[in-house]
């Protein structure tokens, strides 16, 4: 991907990490099947796309790049249910690697930002893939409160991007009004 975007576009400027995904793997019952799964997306494959980002940018002089990492709330918090927990495990690995890295850029004398979006429920196809085997369960997730939308987020993004180049947004945390966790 990092090849192709080096010969399309010349590199990375800015990178926003935005995927992930849950599966209902309890701690006590979960199959390590799901749990890798989790890491590898949510975790792995956000430190991949992080190298590579900076390595571009780097490699190119680009000293007021930014590296966006779109977590969540449950990277802040831990749910009440089981089938969350080790969800919530991977995000909380989101929060703490985006410190890292920005602890990381500054030892480098690097003025590109390090950055953690973490929304709560979002309107999206996240909760179907989630509950894939209960769309019915799914579909009450988005039902029972004003979510958030895709925009909201994306607000967010543009929010932190026009930040002035001094400044370091660390954390965005925003749930709807309605969110109770």
């Amino acid at each position: 991907m990092f090849s192709a975007i080096k010969t399309l576009h010349k590199g990375v400027d800015v990178c926003i990490n935005n995927a992930g995904l849950a599966h209902n793997e309890p701690l006590l019952s979960g199959k390590t099947e799901g749990w890798r799964n989790m890491i590898d997306v949510n975790i792995l494959a956000l430190s991949i796309c992080t190298r590579e980002a900076y390595k571009s940018m780097k490699e190119r002089n680009v000293d007021d790049g930014h590296i966006i990492n779109i977590n969540s709330m449950g990277g802040h918090r831990l749910v009440p249910s089981a089938d969350e927990h080790f969800y919530c495990a991977t995000k909380y690995a989101v929060t703490a690697l985006t410190e890292g890295l920005r602890q990381e850029l500054r030892a480098e004398k690097t003025h590109i930002r390090a950055t953690c979006i973490s929304p709560g429920i979002v309107e999206t196809e996240f909760a179907f893939r989630h509950h894939n085997s209960d769309p019915e369960k799914a579909a009450a997730v988005y039902e029972s409160i004003k979510c958030l939308k895709a925009e909201d987020v994306a607000s967010a993004v543009t929010f932190v991007l026009g930040a002035p180049p001094h400044v370091q947004i660390g954390d965005v945390q925003m749930r709807p009004v309605e969110q109770v966790l």
